[in-house]
């Protein structure tokens, strides 16, 4: 996995990063039915280019390269993978 949407997009879904995707990879965006009821945004790791735009665009700082993801929130590695499992 490229990228990761970590903690801290809980409650933001700020979609600057959304914005600067060039390969359309995170989701849910404003106009999906199911952006209100998700408390973040998600990083599709099999679309993810691992361009990085979206990390100094992320206003609070919520988007890592998986490498570089602390370790207490490893768990977001599977909660974005589980996302696009549906």
């Amino acid at each position: 996995m490229p990228h990761v949407i970590a903690e801290p997009c809980i409650g933001t879904k700020d979609v600057s990063c959304v914005d600067v995707c060039p390969v359309d990879c995170i989701h849910p965006t404003k106009d999906e039915p199911d952006f209100e009821t998700r408390d973040q945004l998600f990083i599709d790791p099999d679309t993810c280019i691992d361009c990085g735009l979206c990390v100094d665009e992320c206003p609070v700082k919520a988007i890592f390269p998986e490498e570089d993801l602390p370790v207490e929130w490893n768990e977001y590695v599977q909660i974005n993978i589980d996302y696009y499992a549906k």
